[in-house]
């Protein structure tokens, strides 16, 4: 119970909830053990009555004692379907309360965590698949709720009817008492056996079908590579493996549930057996009544339920346990991308790298080795280099996904450490290396950064990028589902989208991050001809490895295994003879020559 200790201040925030569960478990607990007393005096009622009828036989007497007689059976009829109607009553207000109350704690939690993930930097994304953020937030958050659900409902109708009718059963007969909840015990340890095989079962179906699902999902995905090279068949083959292996998890636990019933009748139905033979013995002896036997029996239907939950409700307390223990995990982690003082920021683009090193903390490579450059308001800052050489790193720095490992970068003077991070990222237009686009509309893909979608803007923006007339031919145009992860758009179109939701926060800073390595040499001249004229008195950093996108810059750093190795114009990096921009500026002319 320890992990599950972090959930008690959910209880404290519905505590109201959470005592009207109680005390509509008490109601609905005494308005079913009243009845079983009430049947033991109609049953008494009905002997006794039997006899004096006989007793008063060829009398006048005869007749009021009959009229008596079913005068106090209906009265006790009556009251038996009052109390089973209010105790429906209570019963319903119980789950209103608990389940209701678990169903909300299962939504803050929800809440918690998702805005907890939000917050924590890439390096946890970096060692952490989705798939397993997703299984704490869904199944492991819903394993809990069952805890403060079912499992605490159960639990209490349990206590208070143990409480409540042992006792009584020990004042009308002690080994009847004993021999009837005999088998109980053995009831409720089998029952947490059999769930727990149950929920391990289930569990590996669960994984089976993650595991199918995924397949399917990255064969369809990639359906035009599997068309490519003709994997049909083997394709079919491995999901009918996978089918076929779910199909036996499943017939498995089938095997199991087919036996979970069984077993409750079975030893449900020995009590009943053992309540009926010995306390028929007992009505012999005479130290019971039948009304007793009918009392008991009651009591025993009574208390099957709540035993057969113990077993099943101290499993849901076990795996909710597991479970809160695995988001624990996650909740515990701290982001250490954090405001030193919340500067706010009226970015003017005065960008500082100074003497900045920086090593990836999940893999320990360094990306950067004493890095230095200064961008100056309305400047065009280019970044070039070979693939891995840090040209990324620098504008994942910049927008602080990380911090910095030695050095410090500054903006407008302010060490980014201080600016507020809401601040400094919603006044940096970054289009990320690779592009992702949700699946919705393009127009709300593009009006993602905005809080008040713009549609002038947002026009404009699509036109800089060079990507309205491909829209416009859209049957839809900006209404046009994009499909997952953009997949109805070429690759060209996806990176022009992602430039106009750049574009239309109007930011400070422009941050293009290989952001044309897609798109053909004149949609490139085009896009850079539309960019010349909105990087105008705006500070941008151009990333890329393609010289052509380069040229136009004030300043072109050559990064070459995190190191600056080359820095200055376009001609004048062309002047230096056996340069590592001049040989990659020859090398691609090569290559266009060639296509």
């Amino acid at each position: 119970m320890r992990a599950l200790s972090a959930t008690n201040k959910y209880l404290l925030r519905y505590k109201w909830h959470f005592l009207g569960g109680v005390l509509f478990v008490a109601l609905s607990t005494l308005l079913a053990i009243f009845p079983a007393q009430i049947v033991r005096y109609a049953f008494d009622l009905v002997s006794e009555g039997i006899d004096l009828y006989h007793l008063y036989a060829g009398t006048s007497a005869q007749s009021s004692v009959y009229s008596l007689f079913g005068r106090n059976v209906l009265l006790y009829g009556i009251i038996i379907v009052t109390m089973a109607l209010l105790r429906g009553i209570f019963l319903f207000f119980m789950r209103q309360t608990l389940i209701v109350m678990s169903r909300h704690i299962e939504n803050d939690q929800k809440n918690e965590i998702y805005q907890h993930y939000q917050a924590l930097p890439l390096s946890f994304y970096r060692r952490h698949s989705t798939g397993d953020l997703m299984s704490r937030i869904s199944e492991d958050v819903g394993r809990v709720r069952m805890y403060f659900g079912p499992a605490i409902m159960y639990f209490l109708q349990l206590v208070l009817l143990f409480v409540l009718i042992v006792p009584l059963m020990f004042m009308v007969n002690v080994k009847l008492t004993i021999y009837t909840l005999l088998p109980l015990p053995i009831l409720s340890i089998s029952i947490f056996y059999i769930n727990n095989l149950i929920e391990r079962k289930s569990d590996e179906i669960q994984r089976s079908l993650a595991s199918m699902t995924t397949f399917v999902q990255e064969a369809f995905s990639g359906i035009r590579v599997l068309k490519s090279f003709v994997r049909e068949e083997n394709s079919h083959h491995q999901f009918a493996v996978a089918s076929d292996n779910y199909r036996e998890k499943a017939l498995s636990l089938n095997f199991v549930n087919s036996l979970f019933f069984p077993l409750i009748l079975f030893l449900v139905g020995l009590s009943t057996i053992v309540t009926v033979w010995i306390g028929g013995q007992e009505v012999i002896r005479g130290t019971i009544t039948t009304g007793s036997i009918a009392e008991f029996l009651i009591y025993v239907n009574l208390l099957t339920w709540p035993v057969t939950a113990l077993g099943w409700t101290s499993s849901l307390v076990q795996r909710a346990e597991a479970s809160q223990a695995r988001i624990n995990e996650f909740m515990q982690q701290q982001t250490d991308v954090v405001s030193r003082q919340n500067v706010e920021l009226d970015i003017q683009g005065d960008i500082v790298f100074d003497h900045v090193s920086f090593t990836y903390p999940d893999t320990g490579i360094q990306a950067l080795h004493d890095v230095s450059f200064r961008i100056r308001p309305g400047q065009t800052l280019a970044v070039i280099g070979n693939t891995g050489s840090g040209k990324t790193t620098i504008a994942a720095l910049l927008s602080r996904l990380y911090d910095v490992s030695s050095g410090t970068i500054r903006v407008d003077g302010v060490d980014v450490r201080d600016l507020s991070l809401r601040a400094l990222r919603s006044q940096i237009g970054y289009v990320p290396q690779d592009v992702f686009l949700f699946s919705d509309s393009i127009r709300n893909n593009i009006n993602f950064g905005l809080d008040e979608p713009d549609e002038a803007r947002m026009l404009q923006a699509a036109k800089d990028a060079n990507v309205y007339e491909n829209i416009m031919r859209f049957p839809e145009g900006f209404d046009t589902k994009v499909g997952e992860r953009g997949i109805t758009l070429s690759g060209g179109q996806k990176q022009r989208v992602s430039i106009a939701r750049a574009l239309v926060k109007e930011p400070k800073i422009m941050i293009l991050d290989d952001a044309l390595s897609a798109v053909d040499t004149n949609t490139e001249n085009a896009i850079l001809n539309s960019l010349q004229r909105i990087m105008h008195n705006r500070t941008s950093l151009i990333i890329s490895h393609r010289v052509s996108s380069v040229k136009l810059a004030d300043l072109i750093l050559v990064l070459d295994d995190g190191t600056i190795v080359q820095h200055g114009t376009h001609e004048d990096l062309m002047r230096e003879e056996g340069g590592l921009y001049r040989a990659l500026y020859e090398r691609q002319l090569q290559s266009e020559d060639a296509a």
